[in-house]
């Protein structure tokens, strides 16, 4: 079972009733960032949850969730009704054929419209069965616990009427649907069987990717010796971390377990690297190179999913090094190669990493919420192009007379005719089309040395020429004066 639905639409919070447990508060910012897995006993049955992150960033997890489970329910808030993730979501269970459960939440606010919700996903051909459909429809508080069983119940009858039964035929196999690292218990995968009985001292393979199952544990951390279908472990024994979203089997031997990984090789990734790699030093774009480190998998999935779609004819981002866990001193010398910086998500910085990077003037900054990770690295990207040049005007002054000339300077006496002339500042005569470029170098009213010369006064300047050479200026010619702001450009 998968809950999607939008972003702060109340998915977690109705797995928080069931489960009556306290997930949210455990997230950053109140936000569920990764998958997480559990189970919970309705009339005697178990029933496997998968709660998925809403916002947009995390669009391949929610696509990867749907993949495994049976039924759906997808959660639409009664005041906010249908959204870009709901639509996402409609068409992510349309695409995979699953069924699903409407689940229409926070009925208890005033603004609740469920109808609304109803006509809303009737525009996006979801008619739910009181509006002649199929699609069963459930109207909740999770907040206050209203109408959870009945949820609860029409879920048991898609199920039933889908006639769901497990398969516990030998090899186990199953998905991978979180990693992370424990700096007690190495790597850990977090799994849910789809077929068989998986148990500890098996060897199982992920991709390319042989282990030996050390120990499981089940959603609540107990230990456990057995897993069977629809039942999600934390799986340790891992010499890298598997790669989530894929599936898994087991062997019954090492050598079993070696020929299925050497046939799960596939190195058209590689070639694209290197061709794409070779393609970025050709174009000339700029290169944000960045060292990322995160507590799990998924996390770095979400982010360059979102970093993706910053657009820039002149920057790119360029992930050189990507790994699980805390930084390390290890990785402030890969940025040091890569002239990259390192970045992490919801990880800590060893004291070594740290001394390191201040020796060697590598920047190292985390976060906990994903949107401040990205707006940084937009900001950084940001940096690195060339600024943004404002120009700001200051005034007008009109020649009157013109006392000496030089190749490098000229001195003019006129009348400022509108705002102000300052001394320093950049000045242009547009002349014919053409554009004589130079600066207020010095500037006298009265003959004495002033800063600045108002409107209807008149003044004398030294006008330092930035084009070394003969330039020909005239009375009568007008000279505009103004500064010139950099701004940081932002993507």
């Amino acid at each position: 079972m998968v809950i999607l639905g939008h972003v702060d639409h109340g998915k977690t919070k109705l797995l928080d009733t069931i489960r009556k447990t306290n997930v949210i508060d455990k997230e950053s910012g109140g936000i569920t960032q990764h998958i997480g897995a559990y189970q919970t006993e309705v009339r005697g049955k178990l029933i496997t949850f998968l709660d998925t992150p809403g916002h947009e960033a995390f669009s391949a997890i929610r696509s990867r969730g749907v993949k495994v489970a049976d039924v759906a329910v997808l959660v639409i808030a009664a005041d906010e009704s249908v959204k870009p993730q709901t639509k996402e979501a409609i068409k992510i269970i349309k695409e995979e054929e699953i069924p699903f459960v409407v689940a229409i939440n926070k009925i208890d606010r005033p603004e609740a419209n469920s109808q609304r919700v109803k006509q809303d996903l009737a525009a996006e051909d979801v008619l739910v069965e009181d509006w002649g459909g199929k699609v069963p429809c459930v109207e909740i508080s999770a907040r206050d616990n209203r109408n959870i069983d009945e949820l609860l119940d029409m879920i048991l009858l898609v199920a039933e009427v889908e006639e769901l039964k497990d398969d516990r035929s030998l090899p186990a196999e199953g998905v991978i649907i979180e990693s992370s690292l424990d700096k007690r218990r190495g790597y850990v995968a977090t799994a849910l069987v789809r077929k068989g009985v998986l148990a500890v001292g098996d060897w199982i393979v992920v991709g390319t990717v042989v282990g030996k199952i050390k120990s499981m544990e089940d959603f609540f951390g107990r230990s456990i010796m057995q897993a069977i279908p629809s039942q999600p472990v934390r799986i340790t024994g891992w010499s890298i971390a598997p790669e989530i979203g894929k599936g898994f089997k087991t062997a019954t031997s090492k050598d079993s377990a070696t020929h299925i990984a050497e046939d799960n090789i596939n190195l058209s990734h590689l070639f694209l690297f290197l061709k794409t790699s070779g393609e970025e030093k050709k174009d000339g774009k700029k290169i944000f190179n960045i060292v990322f480190k995160s507590d799990v998998s998924s996390s770095m999935e979400a982010i360059d999913n979102i970093i993706k779609a910053i657009k820039s004819d002149e920057i790119e981002h360029n992930v050189i090094s990507y790994d699980i866990g805390n930084i390390t001193e290890r990785d402030v010398k890969t940025a040091f190669a890569g002239h990259a910086q390192v970045i992490g998500f919801r990880v800590g910085i060893e004291e070594s990493a740290k001394k390191l990077a201040e020796k060697e003037g590598i920047k190292i900054a985390t976060f906990d919420v994903i949107y401040h990770l990205v707006e940084y690295i937009r900001s950084e990207m940001g940096g690195l192009l060339a600024p943004e040049v404002k120009r700001n005007f200051l005034g007008k002054l009109r020649i009157l007379a013109i006392f000496k000339k030089d190749t490098k300077y000229q001195i003019i006496g006129g009348k400022v005719t509108s705002g102000k002339v300052v001394r320093g500042a950049k000045a242009e005569i547009i002349k014919n089309g053409n554009i004589i470029s130079g600066r207020v170098g010095q500037l006298q009213q009265n003959k004495q040395d002033v800063t600045e010369v108002s409107e209807g006064l008149e003044a004398g300047i030294r006008f330092d020429l930035e084009a070394k050479g003969d330039v020909k200026i005239d009375e009568g010619d007008v000279i505009e004066i103004f500064e010139e702001e950099e701004a940081k450009r932002m993507l």
